[in-house]
């Protein structure tokens, strides 16, 4: 059976570790490359940097901090932030990354995707899709669409995703630039878009659940993970141990791996810890550090 991956996660604003709730009220956490060093020390399966404001500001990403931080791990290593074009993802592999994640560049033009997972294989390009919940237009009647993308922002295919009258179930919509836009793309279909142009993984990020230490969205989680041949990285809202449990197990996430970063940022459990637990409860998990 193929081993479950725990990937600390390090969002960097100005050099810096920094964590809030839903994408916003950020505070500091640390040094990135202080804390890249620990996590692969205690066996973290892998390490994923992102530049958490590169896209917004309009900036390349941290080369610089990428670069230092390569320097100091043997775990893969994965980069995202700002990667519009495809000098990008060259500039962010040669700084030491073993992937790339996209995910507003993706949206704005899926072509990218496509071009440079042709160039350096699908295994280096991790789709970052980052999703918040729509309420059933039955349950909410007066519920506006989201708004329409400006100029120069993606222009999805159709309307904003809304469930059937029919239809209870909740519908998800792919959001970019740090939760702050809807796209209208609805998220199962856009996980199988991005995949099918050459996406090696999926990164999925519920912004209803960033930070809020509830647990993952577990919904979203596993009907994706059942959706799409790639893995999955189940992403925002972990807490506590149960909840990378939940994430990974059958009937729950069902994901390949977990992300998390307040557990492990401010104390509260180390990555052999979180292993342990896992493997107790039947979860395979490669071996960590003491």
């Amino acid at each position: 059976m193929l081993k479950r991956r725990i990937i600390p996660c390090l969002d960097v604003r100005d050099g810096r570790v920094v964590k809030g709730v839903h994408f916003g009220g950020l505070r500091d956490a640390g040094d990135p490359v202080a804390a890249a060093r620990l996590y692969d020390e205690q066996g973290a399966d892998e390490i994923c940097l992102l530049d958490i404001t590169a896209t917004a500001e309009g900036r390349a990403t941290f080369v610089d901090v990428v670069r230092q931080v390569a320097a100091q791990i043997f775990c893969p290593l994965t980069v995202g932030g700002g990667v519009r074009r495809r000098s990008d993802v060259a500039r962010l592999l040669d700084a030491g990354a073993d992937k790339v994640a996209i995910n507003s560049g993706a949206v704005i033009n899926p072509a990218l995707v496509e071009d440079v997972a042709a160039r350096y294989g699908r295994q280096c390009i991790v789709a970052a899709v980052d999703v918040r919940r729509l309420p059933p237009r039955r349950a909410h009647p007066g519920s506006p669409a989201p708004a329409a993308p400006a100029p120069g922002e993606p222009t999805p295919d159709g309307p904003a995703p809304q469930p059937s009258e029919h239809d209870d179930a909740p519908v998800y919509e792919v959001v970019i630039q740090g939760g702050a836009r809807g796209t209208g793309l609805e998220a199962v279909a856009w996980c199988e878009t991005v995949v099918r142009l050459g996406a090696g993984e999926i990164l999925l990020t519920s912004m209803d659940r960033d930070g809020t230490k509830r647990g993952y969205d577990l919904d979203i989680t596993r009907t994706i993970s059942r959706a799409v041949p790639v893995p999955v990285i189940a992403s925002g809202g972990v807490g506590e141990l149960a909840h990378l449990y939940e994430g990974l197990a059958t009937g729950g996430g069902e994901a390949d791996a977990a992300l998390a970063a307040s557990i492990f940022h401010f104390g509260l459990h180390t990555i052999p810890e979180a292993k342990r637990y896992l493997a107790g409860r039947g979860i395979p998990v490669r071996p960590s550090s003491p």
